[in-house]
C-alpha cells in the first residue's frame, strides 16, 4: 500500500537535473523523500507549486565562528582591519562572554542564516578559556537546533595549544564535553616546532576521542609558513584523509609556483578538505602589501581543478575580524567566482557546489545529503532556474525545508514601475 506524502512540489527544476528543462515532482514523507518524478499521481497534504524554480539541496556553512557572532565594535573596531588586531580585540571582549550573551546571539545568526537557506554549519568555537563558556553555550544551542539544523563544533584553540600552559587540558577537555572536531592555530604558535608540534597533538587527538579535524592553517601572508604541509603528511601517514580539512590556507596564495606545483602533487595522494572563506580573506590579508596587493586567497581554482574537495565559509559575521556579512552563501560564492577568477559557466556552477555538495563532504554528511531517494527531506527552492542565475541575483530562497517540515517560505521583493514615469 502507498503512503500518501505529507508534503508535495510541484515542477520542480532540479539543480543537476539530467536535462535543463526536464520538471519533476518531489513527494515527502516521515521526513524523507519517497519519490522523484514528472507528474506524481499523487495528493498531499500540503502540495507547493514551484514553478520551475531550482530545487537544490540546503546551503552548507562550512567555517563560522559563532561564538564570535554580532560582536562588532566591541568593545571596539577593529582600525586595522588586520587578523592580529581582531584577535586582540576578542581575546578582551571575551573576558565578558556570558553562556546568555552567546546562546542569544549564535541563535540570531542561525535563524538569520536558515532563512537564507542553510541547514548544515560548522562552527568553530574559541576553547582557549579555562571556563568553556562558548563551548557549553553551543553545545545548548547545537541542542535547541537539532530539530531544524544540524550543527558541528570544533574545539578550536585560539590562541594557540602551547602559548598558554592549559591550553592542551581545555582542549582535551572540549572534547570530553561534545565538541564534533578537533582544530588548531599552528602558524600562531609561539616557533615552527611548536607549530608542527600543535599539529601531531592535533591529530592524536582525534584518534583518542574518535573525531574529525578541522585545522586554522597558514591563515598568514608568509610564504614561509607551510604547515599545511605537516598537516598532508599526518593525514596520509594515518589514512585520515577526509576526515581532515585544512581551512584557510591564505600562504598557498603567496607560495612560489616551484613549492606550490609539489605541494599539489603531494595533497592529491591525502584527498584532505579545504575551506576557503573569501570574504574575509580578502579582507584581512594582504593588508602589509602596498602595489601589486595580494588576493590574500588560498589557490581555490587549482585545488578545484585537481579534484581537491574545496568548500567555502563565512568565517565571521559582524564581529571583531569583520564588520559586514548576513549570512548568505550565494554572497560567498559570488566572491569567490571574482577573486579565484572562476567566472566560466562550469567554474560558476563549482562555486555553487563549493556551498553545497562540497560542503556536505568537508562536514561528512553526504551519505545522507542531496535530493535522492531514502535520503533526509532537507532542501530550498530558490527564485532561479540554475546555479549561475543563483549566484549572479543572489537569489531569494523562496521555500525552506527542514527534515520533511515546511520551515519559512520568503516572498521575494516586487518591483511595481509607476506607469507615468518616464521608462
Amino acid at each position: 500500500m502507498t503512503v500518501l506524502p505529507r508534503l508535495l512540489l510541484r515542477r520542480c527544476r532540479l539543480v543537476h537535473g539530467s536535462t535543463a528543462d526536464e520538471l519533476v515532482d518531489i513527494a515527502i514523507e516521515a521526513g524523507h523523500i519517497q519519490a522523484i518524478a514528472p507528474d506524481l499521481a499523487f495528493t498531499a497534504t500540503t502540495e507547493i507549486d514551484v514553478g520551475g524554480h531550482l530545487v537544490s539541496p540546503p546551503f552548507v556553512e562550512s567555517h563560522i565562528h559563532l561564538d564570535s557572532v554580532l560582536t562588532a565594535g566591541q568593545p571596539r573596531w577593529n582600525q586595522s582591519g588586520t587578523l592580529f588586531e581582531g584577535i586582540d580585540i576578542w581575546r578582551d571582549r571575551k573576558q565578558s562572554l556570558t553562556v546568555e550573551d552567546v546562546q542569544r546571539r549564535a541563535l540570531q545568526a542561525l535563524r538569520q542564516q536558515a532563512e537564507q537557506g542553510v541547514l548544515y554549519i560548522r562552527s568553530h568555537v574559541d576553547v582557549s578559556e579555562a571556563s568553556l563558556t562558548a563551548l557549553k553555550a553551543l553545545l545548548a544551542v547545537k541542542h535547541q537546533v537539532k530539530d531544524w539544523i544540524t550543527l558541528q563544533l570544533v574545539a578550536f584553540p585560539q590562541d594557540g595549544i602551547y602559548s598558554h600552559p592549559d591550553n592542551a587540558t581545555h582542549l582535551e577537555e572540549a572534547l570530553r564535553l561534545g565538541a564534533d572536531a578537533v582544530g588548531g592555530i599552528p602558524h600562531y604558535e609561539l616557533t615552527r616546532e611548536e607549530g608542527v608540534q600543535s599539529v601531531q597533538h592535533v591529530f592524536d587527538l582525534a584518534e583518542r576521542y574518535g573525531r574529525l579535524i578541522d585545522i586554522h592553517c597558514d591563515e598568514i601572508d608568509d610564504d614561509q609558513s607551510r604547515f599545511i604541509e605537516v598537516v598532508a603528511a599526518c593525514a596520509q601517514r594515518r589514512g585520515w584523509g577526509s576526515r581532515v580539512t585544512a581551512s584557510h590556507t591564505t600562504a598557498m596564495g603567496s607560495y612560489n609556483d616551484a613549492y606550490a606545483l609539489k605541494l599539489l602533487g603531494m595533497l592529491q595522494r591525502t584527498a584532505i578538505n579545504f575551506v576557503a572563506n573569501p570574504l574575509i580573506n580578502l579582507t584581512l590579508q594582504g593588508r602589509t602589501d602596498t602595489y601589486p596587493k595580494r588576493r590574500g586567497l588560498t589557490r581555490v581554482k587549482e585545488l578545484w581543478q585537481q579534484g581537491l574537495n574545496v568548500s567555502l565559509g563565512h568565517d565571521c559575521i559582524q564581529d571583531p575580524w569583520y564588520s559586514l556579512g548576513t549570512g548568505s552563501m550565494l554572497d560567498v560564492a559570488s566572491m569567490a567566482v571574482h577573486a579565484c577568477q572562476m567566472t566560466g559557466i562550469q567554474e560558476i556552477a563549482a562555486c555553487y557546489d563549493m556551498v553545497t555538495e562540497h560542503g556536505a563532504k568537508t562536514l561528512q554528511i553526504d551519505d545522507d545529503y542531496g535530493l535522492k531517494i531514502g535520503n533526509s527531506a532537507n532542501l530550498i527552492v530558490l527564485d532561479a532556474t540554475d546555479p549561475c542565475e543563483a549566484i549572479r541575483r543572489r537569489a531569494t530562497v523562496r521555500y525552506v525545508i527542514s527534515q520533511g517540515q515546511l520551515l519559512l517560505e520568503t516572498v521575494p521583493a516586487q518591483v511595481n514601475w509607476n506607469p507615468s514615469g518616464n521608462t
